[in-house]
């Protein structure tokens, strides 16, 4: 057998080829939504964090290793400090073609700031996660945010040519009377819409996931009752299915981790801030990806490693609330993976 170049592509053993990373740039953020992290957060010390060069270098191996897609989350990304001479690094890597697409998941808050910017450096679309527009309610579950600066904010990336996709957490009790008014208000501002079940991750204190959940299967018969729903065929290689509503023309996606495993085409892995690289959301295993990252200029260690985590990536995760505990839970909080 020949051997291994740092251009073999990453295949794991399901013979799922790994072309999409997700990276947190940042656990820190400024909101402190109920499902995602605790109101007093105890943040990782700086000197845990990747710097931004070590990011660079992290991700040019990837992209170099097969990576076709990256998609910068935190956190809220764009509150790490100088975080836009990273995005300006990653361009490069669009601009010779061993980068298909260079994109970031965003509570909003910051793009009125920064989506021009984006925009210049080859950002073609963005996620907003926005739940409500209620603004009284979005003040209540993202605790420290503001509805007009988000909707500022998408009216900014708007504006500056980027496609918006809004990805709302499905919580029994407190956005299912909004499904109607939140797809209603997409096709009319021509965005996208994916619901996602909420997910067993973290301690949330007084919040119950088994008080928080709403099937997306509910979700979709109510939709449709009042619309005639077409599925797609269309994959990203990612957890959506997407359905087509007739009467606006719109395309809806739906994740459903606790209802449908999805894990069937996932090509993707998590790199968390400080390095530790996750071969699937629902599972517990990581590798450590700073210590090879500091250990040696070269990059034949970090290639390893990498190499070595992919060879672990499980055939699916087993998130489960069926047994009315929530099994399968995952300790860590999403803000410290990334979503």
């Amino acid at each position: 057998m020949p051997a291994r170049t740092a251009t073999t592509p990453l295949v794991d053993p399901f013979q799922r080829a790994i072309s999409y990373l997700r990276v947190s740039v940042t656990d820190r953020c400024d909101f402190r939504c109920t499902y995602c992290m605790a109101e007093h957060m105890t943040f990782l010390p700086k000197r845990e964090l990747l710097t931004l060069e070590e990011l660079d270098r992290l991700c040019t191996t990837f992209i170099r290793m097969g990576v076709e897609k990256l998609r910068i989350t935190g956190g809220e990304p764009l509150v790490r400090k100088g975080i836009m001479t990273f995005f300006e690094a990653m361009s490069r890597h669009l601009e010779s073609g061993a980068l298909k697409e260079l994109t970031l998941t965003t509570n909003g808050s910051q793009l009125a700031r920064f989506a021009k910017d984006l925009a210049a450096l080859g950002v073609r679309r963005v996620n907003v996660s926005l739940d409500t527009l209620d603004a009284e309610k979005f003040a209540r579950i993202t605790r420290w945010g503001r509805l007009p600066q988000v909707m500022g904010g998408i009216e900014a990336a708007r504006s500056a040519g980027l496609r918006v996709k809004i990805n709302a957490v499905a919580l029994k009790g407190f956005n299912d009377d909004e499904l109607l008014g939140l797809a209603e208000w997409c096709a009319k501002e021509d965005h996208d819409l994916t619901w996602i079940e909420v997910m067993p991750m973290g301690e949330m204190g007084e919040e119950l996931r088994l008080d928080q959940y709403w099937p997306l299967k509910d979700l979709r018969a109510r939709l449709a009752e009042r619309y005639t729903l077409t599925d797609l065929a269309e994959r990203t290689g990612g957890p959506a299915r997407y359905v087509r509503l007739e009467e606006t023309g719109q395309k809806i996606g739906f994740i459903t981790p606790l209802t449908h495993n999805f894990c069937e085409s996932c090509n993707r892995v998590r790199v968390t801030c400080t390095g530790e690289l996750y071969m699937c959301l629902g599972q517990e295993d990581m590798a450590d990806l700073r210590a090879p990252l500091r250990a040696s200029d070269a990059d034949a260690l970090l290639e390893d490693a990498i190499r070595a985590a992919i060879a672990r990536k499980p055939k699916g995760h087993d998130f489960d609330y069926s047994r009315q505990k929530v099994a399968g839970q995952v300790s860590r909080h999403m803000s410290h993976t990334g979503g």
